[in-house]
C-alpha cells in the first residue's frame, strides 16, 4: 500500500537552481504537505539555499532545524497555547507543553495579533503584514508604520515588511511597487506570488525585495514529476453484484481493482467527480470515493493493470501526503 512521488532527481535540482538564479534573494517556504515531498524532506533542500526558512504555522515550527531560523507566514491566532499558559496531553495522557520557540520570527497583521503575543508572553521578533489587493491578511499601507510602531512599544523587533500577493490576474509588479512607496525603506520586504520580473522591481523600491517562494521553487515544471500508487488486489466481478462501503451495484462484468491510496493520502476524486486514476494512458473509473488507504476501482473491457503494478495519480501535490519519494 504506497502513494510514490517520483522526481527526475537532476531535472528538479537545475530548476531549483535556476529558480533561485532567477529570482535572486530569496527566502524558500516550506508549509502543508511540504509540496508533496514532505516538510522534513524539504528543510535539507531549503538549508542549501537560505539559513532561513518560511513556514506556514507555528505547529509546523517543530520540522525547523536548529541551524535555521523560521519565518512564520500565519498570525498566531487565539488558539496557540504556551508552555506558561497551559498544558494539554499526547495521546497516552501524558502531559506536553509547548511554546513558540525564541528565534521564531512571527506574523503581526493588527493590533490583535500583538494582543495574542502578549497573552501567551511571546516577545519573538515580528514582521509586518500589509494588505494586498487578496484583502486577507494585512494592515492597510497607510497604517503599517503606526502597527510596527506598536509592535516595537510591545517589545518586539520588526525585521520585515510582509506582502502576500493573488495569484490571479497580471503579474502584480505595479501593485508591489505603488505598496512599497508608502513603507519605510530601511526594513526589508518580503513578497510572496511575485509572478513578474523580481529584477524590474527590485530597481522600482528602496527596500531590499525578497521574494517568498514555495510552489515555484519546489514544483514549477510538473514533467519532472509524477505522482503513482500500487494495485494491491485484483479480483473478477459480475454485472449486477454489489460491491464497496455503500454497496454500489456493478453495472457490467469485469474487475475490480484496489489501488493503495485513498482518503488519508489526501486523494479524492477530481472537482468534476472524474477518477484521477489512469492505466495504459486511459482513466479508470472508481466504484466509490477513495477511502482511508484504498480507492476502488471497477473495470470493464479496458486494459487492466495487474497486482504489484502502479497506475498514475492525477492529484495536486499541494494536497497529498505521499509513503515514499523515488528520486530517478
Amino acid at each position: 500500500m504506497t502513494l510514490r512521488l517520483s522526481v527526475a532527481s537532476a531535472a528538479w535540482q537545475k530548476h531549483v537552481r535556476d529558480t533561485v538564479a532567477t529570482l535572486g534573494d530569496v527566502l524558500p517556504v516550506v508549509k502543508g504537505n511540504g509540496y508533496g515531498f514532505g516538510r522534513l524532506a524539504l528543510m535539507s533542500r531549503a538549508a542549501e539555499i537560505s539559513g532561513d526558512v518560511a513556514v506556514g504555522s507555528v505547529h509546523e515550527l517543530a520540522d525547523v532545524p536548529s541551524t535555521m531560523r523560521p519565518f512564520v507566514l500565519t498570525p498566531v491566532g487565539a488558539g496557540v497555547v504556551d508552555a506558561r499558559s497551559a498544558e494539554t496531553v499526547d495521546a497516552h495522557g501524558a502531559p506536553i507543553t509547548r511554546s513558540i520557540r525564541p528565534d521564531a520570527v512571527l506574523a503581526v497583521a493588527s493590533r490583535h495579533d500583538l494582543d495574542v503575543l502578549k497573552q501567551i508572553d511571546a516577545k519573538n521578533a515580528v514582521v509586518i503584514k500589509v494588505e494586498s489587493s487578496m484583502h486577507r491578511y494585512g494592515v492597510a499601507p497607510a497604517e503599517a508604520a503606526s502597527l510596527r510602531a506598536q509592535a516595537q512599544a510591545a517589545g518586539h523587533e520588526v525585521v520585515a515588511w510582509s506582502l502576500h500577493l493573488p495569484l490571479a490576474g497580471d503579474s502584480h509588479e505595479q501593485e508591489v511597487i505603488r505598496i512599497a512607496a508608502q513603507l519605510s525603506p530601511e526594513l526589508p520586504l518580503h513578497v510572496s506570488h511575485l509572478i513578474g520580473d523580481a529584477r524590474r522591481v527590485r530597481a522600482s523600491v528602496k527596500q531590499r525585495l525578497v521574494v517568498r517562494t514555495g510552489t515555484q521553487l519546489w514544483l514549477g515544471d510538473k514533467s519532472m514529476l509524477s505522482l503513482h500508487a500500487d494495485v494491491i488486489t485484483v479480483r473478477s466481478v459480475s454485472a449486477g453484484s454489489v460491491a464497496g462501503y455503500q454497496n454500489i451495484s456493478v453495472t457490467r462484468d469485469g474487475s475490480l481493482v484496489m489501488v493503495g491510496c485513498g482518503s488519508s493520502h489526501g486523494v479524492s476524486a477530481l472537482d468534476d467527480g472524474r477518477s484521477p486514476f489512469h492505466f495504459a494512458r486511459r482513466r479508470l473509473e472508481l466504484l466509490e470515493a477513495p477511502h482511508m488507504h484504498t480507492s476502488m476501482l471497477v473495470l470493464g473491457d479496458e486494459p487492466c493493470p495487474r497486482e504489484g503494478e502502479w497506475v498514475d495519480v492525477q492529484q495536486p501535490l499541494t494536497r497529498v501526503l505521499v509513503d515514499t519519494v523515488a528520486w530517478r
